[in-house]
């Protein structure tokens, strides 16, 4: 099964419109349009997953480019997801806290 990439769609685009512009290559496991967890709004990409590998081939080589209500598409092979740490973003890197603590930098003024 190769999982496919699919950008630059028009924000218009439903997930059923994904799956049928790829049907016609091969079979088709799922098509998803990605959106925003709060508005709903597409975010303008998404990913369809093919059974067949030499038909997922050939449908990124045939729609790579292709122009969809005048948007060119950039479609490949989709990389896997990159493991998030659960620090959530903001690293902290030691040094002293911001109030309290044994590094106060105040001193005793408390």
């Amino acid at each position: 099964m190769t999982k496919i990439f699919v950008g630059s769609l028009p924000y218009s685009t439903t997930s059923d419109e994904l799956s049928q512009l790829f049907q016609s290559f091969g079979t088709i496991s799922s098509a998803t349009v990605i959106s925003d967890k709060f508005t709903g709004q597409s975010r303008g990409f998404g990913f369809v997953e093919m059974e067949n590998d030499d038909e997922a081939q050939k449908a990124i080589k045939e729609l790579d480019g292709y122009s969809l209500n005048g948007r060119n598409l950039a479609v490949s092979v989709a990389k896997p997801r990159e493991e998030k740490s659960d620090r959530g973003g903001f690293q902290h890197r030691g040094g002293y806290e911001r109030r309290g603590g044994f590094n106060d930098r105040r001193g005793d003024r408390r």
